[in-house]
């Protein structure tokens, strides 16, 4: 084991804790995965989609599955997609799926690749994928088999399908996906064809009837029941219908079922089946899924270390390459954003923009370690713009959900440019960000409290839980980034007015309670107030899902102007360190995610910082299925670990500098694109001169032959093209 990057991967971890990763086959940023579907169908689960807010196809303490959903997404906390549910079954045909869902055992997973046995049916099933498709392969018993394919069920809250019968082997239809964190007009269809590989005995269709009343009733023995179709076979539409495929099978016999989807068409669905698949079996394309694994992941090479912190490395890595996802057709088609239209891209267009939480450090992995595919990131970004007039906020699947807060599309578009990735129209980008600056309120999509926030230089809590506080600070860390890039176009009016703006954090900063607290439009702090309400999700007057001392640190833009605030360097560090003495910090919340690196910017207090990362990583990135702090927010959490353990931290978005701490290994090596960086390889060593193998506090740091402090700029690092760091033994801890 160990030979290949993907061998260490265990796409198990995260799988529960409230992480919502899964543990399905699916390609790196491709827009199909294949997962096991367990939470539905029984009252042995743990947790069920039904029973309460659940936002994962699949729960690692979970035991009944009812099939494999096709497109999923991965690290997200509110219900969507998850459909398009392949099940099979043996002995007599039932499509309940409360009845025809199985226990299972001997499952296992590895990048691309998923299977398990059901004990009910003794059918060992195996998932793999392309980047557009799915192929599952069942292996049966001797008996009559069947074969579901459930349009019916799936996370998502909206319902409506049809589904039309191509011939005995091959099924084509539509499924209606969307209101994602209930936003009822985010409505999206999706477009598969599935394909059997052989013939079936018998099929048909199956559909739920509504319930009547009275003598009706008794006419209709279908009636409140899945009705089977055995001898109708044209179209069929309804909110839950399905369709069933029985065959007569040997001991052993394997059957595949191909899936391929597309969000423009039923043809476009077709293709990319043939342009991916083109005849391949089951395991041509489970290795065709591995290589390009071990290709992806094999741009970081790490040495040192223990197997497990192996693991952690790599599968961070796997789970940062999931979302944003391809969402254009093998022919270039996509959907336009927030319109009808069908438009083609020349490079990757790209959907599931979870901005507000990867704005922070996923799309600075992206633009350190795949260039390429963080310049399409960002043309898809500023095409959106061009499509629908609004940089995205929180995008999916040619929708804008508008979910969580703040305008954070600029720092990803300011920090890739001001590190070199040019090759896009930074004069839109600029006009599509001063849109969002500028815009008065009531007609900004992004900052609907914008008059507010233009007039006074903050956001006025104006009811009970309106999150404003947490708005404006997204705001001036947005304007930060927006005078920067205004600074280096020579923008100079510009660049004065917006950091300007991104100072008026200050308003906020309560000298009794010594943290940022609400403000009401008179200017006067909220009454009354308490710092650490909001600590576990309840409801809390001016702060998103998080206490005040979770936000108080939140401005990385200007640390020394807020220790400043807080009566210098002393009671700064003093007030932070309390922040994790006292359990305050929430390593799954983003906005104080960065908090351990703010000790390294005060000279004498790097240790903190060195010494808090090592144990953070220790506590709560671990190889167990709860081994993420929490929700994975499509790659946030584990980009996090892998800059924390690769020993450089991009604490403030939009600017590109680092924050240094102790690597987790010996060396690392970081394959670069010589395309947009001149060389071919940036490498980090840990050397410990006493010989010991290990982590240590740092004694100094060389950027290729200089010695450098505990903040380097992203050009100086890449032109330097190693990063050195001298450690003294480690001391165990009394």
């Amino acid at each position: 084991m160990g030979q290949e990057p993907a061998d260490y991967v265990n796409p198990f971890i995260g799988t529960t804790n409230f992480g919502t990763c899964n543990p399905g086959a699916i390609c790196p940023n491709g827009m199909m995965s294949v997962v096991p579907f367990n939470v539905m169908g029984s009252s042995d689960n743990t947790y069920d989609k039904d029973a309460r807010w659940w936002s994962t196809p699949y729960e690692y303490t979970n035991s009944f599955f009812t099939g494999f959903a096709h497109v999923n997404l991965s690290g997200v906390g509110c219900p969507e997609l998850g459909s398009l549910l392949l099940m099979p079954t043996t002995g007599k045909l039932d499509v309940d799926y409360h009845n025809y869902g199985s226990k299972y055992e001997k499952e296992n997973a590895t990048p691309g690749y998923y299977t398990i046995s059901l004990t009910k049916y003794d059918v060992l099933a195996e998932a793999t994928a392309t980047p557009r498709t799915g192929l599952t392969r069942f292996t049966f018993p001797k008996g009559e088999s069947h074969i579901l394919l459930n349009l019916g069920e799936g996370l998502t809250n909206e319902s409506g399908a049809y589904m039309r019968r191509v011939n005995d082997r091959e099924v084509e239809g539509m499924k209606v996906l969307g209101t994602f964190c209930y936003n009822p007009q985010a409505v999206f269809p999706i477009y598969f064809v599935m394909r059997i590989s052989q013939a079936p005995k018998a099929t048909g269709y199956w559909k739920k009837q509504r319930p009547m009343q009275g003598v009706e009733a008794e006419w209709d023995p279908d009636q409140g029941k899945y009705k089977l179709y055995t001898k109708y076979n044209k179209d069929i539409a309804g909110d839950d219908i399905g369709a069933w495929f029985t065959f007569d099978t040997e001991e052993g016999e394997q059957i595949e079922v191909a899936m391929g989807v597309s969000f423009v068409s039923i043809e476009n669905a077709r293709e990319n089946l043939e342009k991916e698949q083109h005849g391949q079996h089951f395991d041509a394309i489970h290795n065709e899924a591995r290589t390009r694994w071990n290709e992806d992941l094999g741009r970081i090479k790490v040495e040192g270390g223990t197997q497990d912190q192996k693991t952690v490395f790599y599968t961070a890595l796997y789970h940062a390459l999931i979302h944003p996802n391809l969402l254009q057709d093998a022919n270039g088609e996509y959907p336009q954003m927030e319109g009808d239209r069908i438009l083609t891209t020349q490079g990757n267009r790209y959907t599931v923009f979870s901005l507000w939480d990867t704005y922070r450090n996923l799309h600075q992995l992206m633009t350190l370690v795949y260039p390429e595919r963080q310049m399409d990131m960002v043309r898809t970004m500023v095409d959106m713009y061009k499509e629908h007039g609004w940089l995205p906020k929180w995008e999916l699947y040619g929708r804008e959900t508008l979910t969580m807060e703040g305008d954070p599309a600029i720092p990803v578009l300011v920090d890739t440019w001001m590190k070199g990735l040019r090759d896009f129209d930074i004069e839109l980008a600029y006009e599509a960000m001063r849109k969002g600056a500028d815009t008065p309120g009531k007609d900004n999509l992004l900052r609907p409290d914008n008059d507010d926030y233009m007039k006074l230089g903050y956001v006025p809590l104006r009811e009970q839980f309106d999150n404003s506080v947490s708005h404006a600070l997204e705001y001036y860390i947005a304007d930060y980034s927006l005078a920067t890039l205004a600074k280096a176009l020579g923008k100079k009016d510009d660049a004065k007015l917006f950091y300007a703006r991104s100072m008026g954090y200050k308003h906020y900063y309560c000298k009794e309670f010594g943290t940022f607290r609400p403000l009401l439009p008179d200017g006067t702090f909220y009454s009354p107030f308490d710092p650490k309400l909001g600590a576990n999700f309840e409801p809390n007057p001016g702060f998103h899902e998080g206490s005040a001392w979770n936000y108080t640190f939140y401005v990385p833009h200007d640390v020394m102007g807020l220790a400043k605030l807080m009566g210098g360097k002393k009671k700064f560090v003093d007030k932070l360190q309390m922040v994790f003495d006292e359990g305050l910090y929430d390593p799954a919340n983003e906005p104080d995610i960065a908090y351990p690196y703010l000790f390294s910017y005060f000279k004498g207090e790097e240790r903190r910082t060195q010494l808090l990362v090592k144990e953070l990583l220790a506590k709560y990135f671990t190889t167990k299925p709860d081994g993420l702090p929490g929700n994975e927010d499509t790659g946030t959490m584990s980009a996090w670990a892998i800059f924390s353990m690769m020993g450089f931290y991009p604490d403030c978005p939009g600017v590109p500098e680092y924050t240094l701490t102790t690597p987790t290994f010996d060396k690392i090596t970081i394959k670069l694109d010589p395309k947009y960086y001149g060389r071919d390889q940036l490498v980090i060593e840990r050397i410990n001169e006493s010989g010991d193998s290990g982590w240590g506090f740092i004694d100094y740091i060389r950027m290729g032959d200089k010695k450098c402090r505990y903040r380097i700029n992203h050009n100086d690092l890449i032109n330097a093209g190693t990063l050195t760091f001298k450690v003294e033994p480690a001391v165990p801890s009394k």
